[in-house]
């Protein structure tokens, strides 16, 4: 926790609930204080109380669902706390064995035939362990519950004269609330019913949840708090434990697919003296002992190129980068990317690679080619009329080959305008023409206007939302890309592309600039750009540009953007859904000042 001196002044003539944390006035925490008192005396007068005959387990149940949140706080954590000094049970032990996974169980024990409904193998001893979502009790010597745990469940059917001590039946199973977590042993069985069960000789409190767990039908439906409380979040839907797992089975399925073409993963600097890499605003920080503002990365491209300089031919690195930029649907400062380098090849190997790759990747997460998506979003909306709307569906075609987008090409085709020479989009005149051709066809652009943002503007209208199945938009003008080498056969332009799906782009790739001369005329004419007033611009390196003067080969660069892909792989419309801890505003206000945790990790 933060220390206390790092929390700043408290208000005068206010203070701090310590409950809710609210900052009340002394009149109004004397009184919630007189309150919960009464409410701690009525509480424990009712636990005291003697137990009543049948269906007690279910009346008491009900009674703690009506509870407010902070009275069953208060009342469980009581509850708790008094196991924490009789240690009648231990309410924290230190290990419990298990010696089958739930999903295990369910593999072994569920199919048809192992165990016929009604019966148990008594002659089998296992112990499993998960968190309680329900429970229900069939009078006082019958309880069920549900244990879920690695996305599945397995019902615990405890009967007294199952359990090891059936004198202390009901005093074990008074502790066990929805959210707990517990250990069981016992026997493989199943209901009357067919339903696969444990019988437990015994059942072990391993973690209590003071807090009320939201009821399963209704879940966790407020979208902020299951952004803020992940935690509760995955505890209560499948559903987000399934993106995260398909996350790390998409991250896992690039690597490979590098690592089986003979890529070697590196790693690359997080802070530097120059954001370079990338055309995007930067953080900044501070290294007291060097007394030195540092910027957050925006890309590790210059680095990896500098490891291409030096004789590791084909690199790749998956990690965070950094951006000092809004937050929207599709954009977080903190994003995951994958880029790699690899000499020797050119903007055609690459996308040919893309394909392979992606394509590849979505046969082996669902079996086929093509993927349903939902922009707005799965749930129906009302509309006007009082109707139900079904969620609009986009069909998503990863079969090879994808199409591709000559950018100038078909802006031209589109605006039904001839555009100035490749070789003239430098001048200002070129300016002037995009900047007319914008503004009536009501394209927004801020300041500063330059050709670069004009041209990334009018495509993002006209041509993006062409790509709703993947394709590549290629034929970029040089002057949009200062580290792309420039086209072979067409004046002006540069060798790179950019995949699309759904409108959005996903990956950026270039054959890579490996003049040491151009590339100084271009971080020139970026440090102009930068002047001029546009904060994304880049500065000149001069590590990078004499790494490039010792010669870098002929060599292709790639990035991608995995938050974006994921987002597409799992029908996810907010990149919130993908990041288990999204950048969130505070809800109350912040410190003055970030706060320093002591850490627990061992030095290094």
């Amino acid at each position: 926790m933060a220390d206390a001196a790092n929390a700043g002044p408290t208000p005068p003539g206010t203070h701090k609930d310590p409950v809710t944390g609210e900052m009340i006035s002394k009149t109004e925490l004397k009184r919630r204080e007189k309150q919960r008192a009464k409410e701690a005396a009525a509480a424990a007068k009712a636990a005291s109380a003697p137990q009543p005959a049948a269906g007690s387990a279910k009346a008491a149940a009900e009674k703690e669902d009506d509870l407010n949140p902070n009275q069953y706080f208060e009342l469980r954590s009581r509850q708790i706390q008094k196991l924490r000094q009789t240690r009648d049970p231990d309410p924290y032990p230190h290990k419990f064995n298990i010696t089958k996974s739930l999903t295990h169980y369910v593999e072994e024990y569920g199919p048809e035939g192992i165990i016929k409904p009604g019966e148990k193998l008594k002659d089998v001893t296992v112990s499993l362990a998960g968190r309680i979502h329900n429970i229900r009790a069939s009078g006082q010597k019958l309880r069920f519950y549900d244990l879920h745990g690695e996305g599945t469940k397995v019902q615990i059917m405890a009967q007294a004269q199952d359990a090891a001590s059936a004198e202390e039946f009901l005093s074990t199973h008074s502790h066990f609330r929805r959210g707990d977590i517990v250990g069981v042993t016992g026997c493989p069985s199943r209901t009357q019913k067919g339903e696969l069960s444990i019988s437990p000789s015994s059942m072990v409190l391993l973690a209590p949840n003071l807090h009320q767990l939201p009821k399963e039908h209704f879940g966790l439906k407020d979208q902020e708090q299951r952004y803020r409380k992940r935690y509760l979040d995955l505890i209560m839907s499948d559903d987000t434990r399934r993106i995260f797992i398909t996350r790390s089975r998409i991250i896992n399925y690039i690597r490979k697919f590098l690592d089986n073409l003979g890529f070697l993963e590196v790693e690359t600097p997080m802070m530097g003296i120059l954001a370079g890499g990338a055309t995007a605003k930067p953080f900044v920080t501070h290294h007291n002992d060097l007394k030195l503002d540092l910027f957050l990365r925006i890309a590790p491209e210059l680095y990896l190129k500098e490891l291409i300089v030096g004789g590791l031919d084909r690199v790749y690195e998956i990690g965070r980068v950094f951006r000092n930029e809004g937050i929207d649907l599709t954009h977080n400062p903190e994003f995951s990317i994958c880029e790699f380098y690899m000499a020797y090849a050119d903007m055609y190997d690459l996308m040919d690679m893309t394909e392979s790759l992606v394509t590849g990747l979505v046969q082996h997460l669902t079996g086929g080619t093509k993927i349903t998506y939902h922009p707005d979003g799965k749930e129906p909306k009302i509309g006007p009329d009082g109707k139900e709307i079904k969620p609009r569906e986009l069909v998503l075609d990863f079969q090879r080959p994808w199409k591709r987008y000559d950018m100038i090409e078909t802006l031209e085709e589109k605006l039904g305008v001839k555009f100035p020479p490749g070789d003239q989009l430098h001048t200002p005149e070129a300016n002037k023409f995009l900047s007319d051709l914008a503004e009536k066809h009501n394209v927004e652009c801020g300041h500063p206007r330059t050709t670069a943002r004009l041209l990334d503007k009018l495509t993002g209208e006209f041509i993006e939302p062409l790509c709703v199945s993947p394709a590549f938009i290629v034929g970029h003008p040089q002057i949009m890309s200062p580290l792309a080498k420039y086209h072979r056969s067409r004046p002006g332009l540069c060798e790179r592309f950019e995949g699309f799906m759904c409108g959005k782009e996903f990956c950026n790739s270039y054959t890579e600039l490996n003049d040491p001369f151009d590339q100084r005329e271009r971080f020139e004419e970026q440090m102009k750009q930068k002047a001029a007033g546009d904060d994304e611009a880049q500065g000149i390196d001069e590590t990078f540009v004499n790494a490039l003067e010792h010669g870098l080969p002929p060599t292709g660069g790639w990035g991608l953007g995995i938050d974006r892909l994921v987002m597409f792989l799992t029908d996810s419309t907010n990149i919130k859904e993908v990041l288990l801890f999204p950048a969130m505003k505070p809800e109350t206000g912040g410190p003055a000042a970030p706060t320093v945790v002591p850490s627990t990790e061992p030095a290094h």
